[in-house]
């Protein structure tokens, strides 16, 4: 790509700089309908610049670190698999946040959205350990029931990937992991708890051993786990969750992520995601007021305050709101 400067002077008197249009993604020398890396891409002539610009202009997008695809190809397990096996060597273990991502659940943590996605894999004892940019490797031992394989690649079981999420990861991340591999997996709450004996001695099984009494695959997202564990650690009585609200007079539904139905009480997730546009701030506020008028109090919270505040600010913030409307009701829950 060349950059190319005319006789054009702009507004302030400077060289306007025109930088060379890219090409429809058609006309690239590339793979058609499947990923690609890097070093595949600078061998059909389209170097590390036009790369970014395509991943910037939505024309690409990148699926793991140095592997790319057309953003018009639709994500699923078999471009999960393509992807990553042009990451990892032939004989590797994808493991943890990578293999929860080949069975559908997205658990990475805090913040990696802002990264590009590395792999996570592991190599049988006795060989080298994986030594590449985009992988984070190492060695895990594991048994013969702990492996599977998903369109070619070799990768842990859900039970066992949860496992080692539920005790590796940081606690606010590690339960809404849990809940996505309950919600992804082959397993249930108490094939879950039963496993959790063979970890006896591992790192991070103390914390495995009390989230799995928690996780239930029912939230929805980690934000709502990590909301869900904020209400736990103040001791309050065990929520229900995924409430489901028909306000008296009114057509719609609504479904609450938790709260204690008795007194009317719930606290919401408030991601990003689906909670900032400002037709859906309007759709939330209407909401709220068919709730309010049904007898409702509905507390949200919002990324900052779930992961960045004080724990135990949430805390007292969900106390206080189930103390309000245990007052209102004329029952003893939240006191």
């Amino acid at each position: 790509m060349r950059t190319t400067h005319t006789a054009a002077e702009s507004a302030q008197g400077r060289p306007e700089t025109l930088v060379s249009p890219l090409p429809e993604i058609d006309q690239l020398d590339l793979p058609a309908g499947i990923p690609f890396t890097r070093a595949m891409a600078i061998g059909y002539g389209i170097g590390p610049n036009v790369l970014t610009r395509l991943v910037r202009q939505g024309v690409l997008r990148r699926v793991l670190r140095g592997v790319y695809v057309d953003n018009a190809v639709p994500d699923g397990i078999g471009l999960r698999s393509q992807a990553i096996s042009l990451a990892i060597p032939s004989d590797a273990i994808v493991t943890d946040s990578t293999a929860a991502w080949l069975y559908g659940a997205d658990v990475r943590p805090r913040g990696a959205h802002l990264r590009e996605p590395e792999v996570h894999c592991f190599r049988p004892p006795g060989r080298s350990r994986v030594r590449r940019p985009s992988v984070n490797g190492g060695e895990r031992t594991l048994s013969e029931r702990d492996i599977q394989i998903v369109h070619g690649i070799t990768v842990t079981s859900p039970l066992r990937t949860a496992c080692d999420l539920g005790r590796l990861m940081a606690r606010d991340d590690a339960i809404g992991a849990l809940d996505a591999m309950l919600r992804h997996g082959n397993f249930d709450q108490q094939e879950l708890i039963g496993e959790v004996r063979r970890f006896r001695g591992y790192r991070g099984v103390v914390q495995l051993r009390e989230l799995v009494r928690w996780a239930d695959g029912t939230s929805e997202s980690m934000g709502e786990s990590t909301l869900r564990l904020r209400w736990i650690d103040e001791g309050l009585p065990s929520p229900e969750l995924q409430i489901v609200v028909s306000p008296t007079g009114r057509w719609q539904r609504y479904r609450l992520d938790l709260g204690i139905r008795r007194v009317r009480y719930a606290a919401e997730y408030d991601g990003d995601d689906w909670h900032s546009t400002e037709e859906q701030v309007a759709a939330d506020r209407a909401r709220d007021e068919d709730l309010a008028a049904d007898g409702w109090i509905v507390d949200h919270f919002r990324r900052g305050e779930v992961y960045h505040s004080r724990a135990n600010v949430v805390g007292n913030q969900l106390r206080a709101g189930l103390r309000r409307a245990a007052r209102r009701s004329g029952s003893a829950a939240g006191r």
